[in-house]
């Protein structure tokens, strides 16, 4: 940052979002240029399961404040989760009714 004419910083504009949020933010920016075991890499980053991190960043992509820190990344995270989504609603369970011994 760069600081006042007095020398001192500026604090940078208040977002509404926790530290945990931002960087949840930052990690998912960063991850989309890479390849690698995520799941390996969300646990050695926030020390928490997969599924907790996942929890947390989908009620993060639906805040109002997440969407306007970062729109195209918030975006493309939805239409992402809406993806999968809808591809789990679409498959279809198969339930064998038939005896298959005669």
């Amino acid at each position: 940052m760069t600081g006042t004419s007095s020398g001192a910083p500026i604090d940078p504009p208040p977002t509404g979002l926790s530290g945990q949020d931002l960087a949840l933010l930052d990690f998912e920016r960063r991850w989309a240029s890479r390849v690698g075991a995520k799941e390996a890499a969300i646990l050695a980053e926030f020390g928490l399961p997969a599924a907790r991190y996942y929890q947390l960043l989908y009620v993060l992509i639906d805040s109002p404040a997440a969407l306007r820190h970062d729109p195209l990344l918030v975006r493309r995270l939805q239409r992402l989760r809406d993806a999968r989504t809808r591809s789990r609603a679409a498959r279809t369970f198969r339930t064998d009714t038939q005896d298959t011994t005669d």
